[in-house]
């Protein structure tokens, strides 16, 4: 069985900065419970990582670039209900740490590493991807504390290298 949760840990009801969070916990324990899974049943927590972060709306965001910044390195994402542009920050080590000590990491995910270089767009073999890439890689492995497994080289399901096999 494969869970999946909504909404990032940064705006967890319990874990966020209140009042810019959501209106209920968004912890990989509360995605279990809310569907009747015990924690003994659980074999594995991948949790998943943007190499930039965003937020919607209000609240902190200690490592947002200015929308000048991010429109330049070409990355904009909008809300998916309300709509609006997305704010978007750099890579934060300590949250990464936070996020994977609360929710119990044993592997993590990284999507947007084509946004970290471009020509990693679509690659879907590790031995592909390039140096800049690889180098974010194990900065981020390092923080989270746990192995990148999985990495989105792009939008689509295909664009995925997945090295839990090798690992």
């Amino acid at each position: 069985m494969i869970l999946e949760g909504t909404q990032g840990f940064g705006i967890s009801l319990y874990y966020g900065t209140y009042p810019y969070v959501t209106s209920k916990d968004t912890s990989a324990s509360q995605i279990a419970a809310d569907n009747g899974v015990g924690p003994t049943r659980i074999d594995d927590v991948v949790v998943v990582f943007k190499a930039y972060p965003t937020r919607v709306g209000e609240g902190p965001f200690s490592t947002e670039m200015a929308r000048d910044v991010s429109d330049r390195m070409g990355i904009q994402e909008f809300g998916t209900v309300t709509h609006r542009q997305r704010r978007i920050g750099q890579w934060d080590g300590a949250m990464a740490r936070y996020s994977a000590m609360i929710n119990g990491c044993t592997q993590a995910a990284i999507t947007g590493i084509d946004r970290v270089d471009k020509a990693c767009f679509g690659l879907t073999r590790y031995d592909q991807l390039t140096k800049k890439a690889l180098d974010f890689l194990d900065h981020a492995e390092k923080d989270i504390g746990c192995p990148i497994t999985l990495i989105s080289t792009g939008p689509d399901v295909s664009n995925i290298i997945d090295i839990r096999g090798e690992r």
